[in-house]
């Protein structure tokens, strides 16, 4: 074997799967199509169990040193939440992608790992005993598993011929990275009388200080083939549509088109090979969750691997990698085309889509609304299917929890000194700390037990493995 674990695409999904498999100690290659790393800032967010999930690591406050990340509430179909039902969390952060990939890649650099790039995969075989992956210029890279992060026109997917079920886009909008005057910089989402629409967000400053919006434009005979370049007058026109001579553009630093594509891969797995992000999963990107995601699944994934990697996962473990994330995605997909619906994305002003809109809009001002809404969305919401009736059990764990969690360790809160003898039995795989309130949290920040403590070790060898 050349490495344990090869991960094709160095984008944020990729990036935190060999962050994740580095602190569990187990070896891998990151390889990447692209010559240098991309400049473009293209998703925008980082949501709350998520930026739980760089805490758990000890990341987060060094990512955020670098550099100026306002922080939000989010929304849902564009209508705004309250940073007052959201205290009890971290706040949504305008953390756009370029960030995150410099930020992993740098940090995966102090530890030896650096990314070979202008490695264009072409060939995939798998056996029994790992993965063979062959490159354009005629290399290859034998390893146990592969992980497919190499995006929504993922390659790997491709070769596996995976089935990739859901809808081909219909219809295309603008996303553009822009400076704007008279815009603020607030969080926005606002209709023309035609239909035409614009949503802004936050994007921090470039480097020379000055504040950045993300814009996205759309609405009737707006939609154009994604390879029809976008320009300035295309923009301008959108915006005076929308809020007339009180919103100028002063710099487009980079546009794409984007579609109304909505798929899911049939399976996560295939044999040694797990597909993750954009590879498994493409959507609109509403409501920060495309990029948050692929995090997710690569928090999910990574310490499942390492425990096969290191022979002591239970036999099951790498399944539950599809069951878990692939009921997420379902969900995800779901709620942007909802959302899509209900910001008429296609600007059609139909008075059906309005009403429901309105009678919406209504609801979702109701502070229990806003949470839950913020919750599916945050990622905060997820209960991954676990044994165990507790109510914690399959949720994330609490935030007091994180500073166990650095070590990439399963982790048993013990505050009555209680289950030392149990704990000992797997003591080389969970640490065990006379804290909080009784509970087993996975490597990735989930509780799967609390209670019944006869329920213990049979989670532990669940979760766990056998006892050494």
């Amino acid at each position: 074997m050349d490495t344990e674990v090869l991960v094709v695409g160095a984008g944020p999904t990729g990036l935190m799967t060999a962050s994740e498999l580095l602190v569990a100690g187990v070896a891998a290659v990151v390889v990447d199509k692209l010559p240098r790393r991309s400049e473009l800032s293209r998703a925008g967010g980082v949501q709350a169990r998520t930026l739980d999930a760089l805490d758990q690591r000890g990341l987060l406050e060094p990512l955020l040193a670098t550099g100026d990340y306002p922080t939000g509430a989010g929304h849902f179909a564009g209508i705004h939440f309250s940073p007052a039902h959201f205290e009890d969390r971290l706040l949504w952060r305008s953390v756009p992608q370029v960030a995150i990939e410099a930020f992993f890649e740098d940090h995966l650099a102090t530890q030896g790992l650096h990314v070979r790039r202008d490695h264009d995969l072409v060939g995939l075989d798998q056996d029994d005993d790992g993965v063979t992956a062959t490159f354009a210029d005629g290399t290859t890279i034998r390893s146990r598993y592969l992980v497919a992060a190499d995006g929504g026109h993922s390659t790997v997917r491709s070769l596996l011929r995976a089935d990739f079920p859901g809808r081909p886009g219909t219809m295309t909008v603008v996303a553009a990275d822009v400076r704007l005057s008279g815009a603020g910089q607030k969080m926005s989402h606002t209709w023309g009388a035609d239909g035409t629409w614009a949503a802004l967000f936050p994007l921090g400053t470039d480097p020379q200080g000055r504040p950045l919006l993300r814009l996205a434009l759309g609405g009737p005979n707006r939609s154009l083939p994604r390879d029809v370049p976008i320009t300035d007058d295309e923009l301008r026109d959108g915006l005076d549509t929308v809020f007339g001579s009180t919103v100028q553009l002063e710099e487009v630093v980079y546009a794409r088109r984007i579609t109304n594509a909505a798929r899911q891969v049939a399976q996560y797995r295939h044999g040694r090979v797990f597909l993750a992000g954009d590879a498994a999963h493409v959507h609109l990107p509403l409501g920060a969750q495309g990029m948050n995601t692929g995090l997710q699944d690569a928090f999910n994934l990574g310490w499942k691997l390492a425990a096969a990697v290191h022979g002591w996962a239970p036999a099951d473990l790498l399944d539950t990698y599809h069951t878990e994330r692939h009921l997420v995605g379902v969900g995800v997909l779901r709620n942007v085309q909802a959302q899509s619906l209900l910001m008429d994305w296609a600007g059609t002003r139909d008075p059906d889509v309005l009403a429901a809109r309105d009678v919406f809009a209504d609801l979702a001002r109701l502070p229990s609304v806003q949470r839950h809404l913020g919750d599916v969305l945050s990622g905060m919401a997820i209960r991954y299917p676990m044994p165990g009736s507790h109510h914690l059990v399959g949720r994330p764990a609490p935030a007091s929890s994180h500073e166990f969690l650095r070590t990439g360790r399963g982790l048993l809160l013990d505050p009555s000194d209680q289950f030392a003898k149990v704990a000992d039995l797997w003591s080389d795989r969970v640490d065990r700390v006379r804290a909080g309130e009784p509970m087993l949290v996975r490597p990735d920040g989930y509780v799967c037990w609390a209670g019944d403590p006869e329920e213990l070790e049979p989670a532990l060898g669940r979760w766990f493995g056998p006892r050494r």
